[in-house]
């Protein structure tokens, strides 16, 4: 078996959808990369995520621009992961919003996330013959630890967060006037979850908290935009099953004295049947079973991933 990333070896170009899922928001989607979101202000612009690079990020832009002329006055990011937030140059937006969380973790791991993610992710870094020649740690103008509004004219904006799944610094953003919801990587829809720094015990008390708000659309991380509550239901229902059924047999192998291999291969055993054909699977199942071996011992910081521990864990466990 190849000990290439099975990100890297996708090259192929995704097809992009801008959908609007409420009034003035809008959903920008590529087949399972990195969503982006837009929400329309009476006099101005926010953005949710930046995307990997300010290649990618005008073509966030260009889609805007076919909707509207405001100027973009707020980009949010919900937590830290490069693929996320390294985009930002391009929007020149004067507020850059991340929770308190968010923003201390960019300052600890920040730099090694660029370089694995560069490795992991070599489409989404196209252009770049090199990991200094992409843009450097992105760093907010404004923090929040619980919650934040932002008013875009009359327009309200809740940015909340509601606990750890992704990471330890997730935010949601809300809009009340359409019952909208931007929930980053906390949702997922026929896309896997990548779960290398994530909280798997917290994770599902937190979609249960998203749940509550009971909401018209959303807009996850990865996948289709998810308009109706029907669609909102069944997303977050499949990403609690996509994250408890990586767990429960990871954990078993592990409290057991198992090794990671054999928990590899129980995980594998309970999640191909019904997660296989999911976007990036492949690629995020050796870093959720990493993730997952550490909470089940006790481990509740995420280790950080570099590089070399990319490239170790995944030789490792390919064979």
């Amino acid at each position: 078996m190849s000990k290439q990333f099975a990100s890297a070896g996708d090259m192929t170009e995704k097809k992009i959808s801008f959908t609007e899922i409420g009034k003035d928001l809008w959903a920008f989607t590529a087949e399972g990369d990195p969503n982006t979101g837009v929400i329309i202000g009476d006099d101005s612009v926010m953005i949710v995520e930046a995307q990997a690079t300010p290649e990618l990020a005008n073509k966030v832009i260009e889609k805007v621009r076919s909707v509207t002329d405001k100027p973009i006055s707020h980009l949010v990011l919900t937590h830290y992961h490069a693929v996320r937030v390294l985009g930002a140059a391009a929007y020149r937006a004067p507020t850059v919003i991340m929770s308190q969380k968010a923003r201390s973790m960019v300052a600890e791991r920040g730099a090694e996330d660029r370089e694995s993610e560069f490795m992991r992710f070599p489409r989404l870094f196209m252009g770049y013959e090199n990991v200094n020649d992409i843009p450097p740690l992105t760093w907010p103008t404004t923090t929040f630890n619980d919650r934040m509004t932002v008013y875009l004219g009359k327009r309200r904006v809740d940015l909340s967060f509601l606990g750890r799944a992704h990471t330890a610094g997730d935010i949601v953003i809300h809009v009340p006037d359409a019952n909208v919801m931007f929930t980053g990587d906390i949702v997922e829809y026929h896309s896997a979850c990548y779960c290398g720094d994530g909280h798997f015990n917290d994770w599902p008390t937190t979609l249960e908290a998203i749940r509550s708000f009971d909401v018209e659309a959303i807009a996850p991380g990865r996948g289709d935009a998810l308009v109706g509550k029907e669609m909102v239901g069944k997303a977050l229902t499949n990403t609690a099953d996509f994250v408890s059924s990586t767990y429960r047999p990871v954990a078993r192998v592990a409290q057991g004295g198992g090794s990671l291999k054999e928990a590899w291969d129980a995980c594998r055993a309970e999640c191909d049947p019904k997660f296989k054909d999911y976007a990036i699977y492949e690629h995020c199942l050796p870093f959720n079973v990493a993730r997952a071996y550490d909470e089940a011992l006790g481990i509740d910081t995420p280790r950080i991933w570099t590089a070399e521990r990319d490239a170790k864990m995944w030789a490792d466990l390919q064979g």
